[in-house]
């Protein structure tokens, strides 16, 4: 959580990640629906199947089908817990981290300019839509399943610039992966690493936002 330069731009809008930094995510209880939590632990766990890395390709903009597939193919023992994320996908969004909206909230409630740049499948996305309406606040998202891309590869951060309109030294961005805020600094962003601990209001406004003390 490095504090802003001194020298920087000032803030013409913010960029937040929304897995687990808005929305609450994590694939346990959508496969343990199928298949127990026992054996859902253990297929997350697996050292023959990395969950995260073939979740990630779809984030990236591989269709479902094609993922399945592949994965039952090379890993039938697993087949089960492999198509139960999708089939019961829902159950993975745990909610919403209110503070952090409460943060949306008020920084919508200003005027703020206010984009989010997320990793997540655009076959699922619409999970989503449904269900936070706090994602209407949102001028643009830039969906990584929609653009065929993925943080922290340097071609979205070049995506998000064009889709906002604003310069991305005059954006600040919000990310809970330590690698997509180095990648946002790399491409000129002031980015804070969000840890769920509180910082975040206070975070935005050494920054000059416009938001209420703690």
């Amino acid at each position: 959580m490095a504090g802003p330069d001194k020298t920087q731009t000032a803030v013409e809008a913010v960029v937040f990640d929304l897995g687990n930094v808005l929305i609450r995510w994590h694939p346990h209880p959508a496969i343990a629906r199928e298949v127990g939590p026992e054996q859902a632990s253990a297929f997350l766990a697996a050292e023959d199947f990395d969950f995260q890395a073939w979740n990630s390709r779809q984030d990236a903009g591989r269709g479902w089908v094609e993922a399945e597939a592949l994965a039952v193919a090379s890993h039938p023992h697993w087949e089960r817990a492999i198509r139960a994320y999708r089939r019961h996908y829902e159950h993975s969004l745990l909610g919403p981290i209110e503070d952090t909206v409460t943060v949306l909230e008020e920084l919508h409630g200003h005027g703020i300019p206010l984009f989010a740049l997320t990793n997540w499948s655009a076959e699922l996305f619409p999970h989503a839509r449904e269900r936070f309406g706090f994602l209407d606040l949102f001028e643009d998202i830039v969906v990584s399943g929609d653009e065929g891309v993925a943080k922290p590869d340097p071609r979205i951060f070049a995506t998000l610039a064009r889709r906002a309109g604003h310069e991305l030294a005059a954006c600040v961005f919000i990310d809970d992966s330590p690698r997509n805020v180095a990648a946002a600094r790399e491409a000129g962003m002031d980015a804070i690493h969000f840890t769920d601990t509180g910082h975040l209001r206070g975070d935005l406004r050494r920054r000059g936002l416009p938001l209420a003390p703690a």
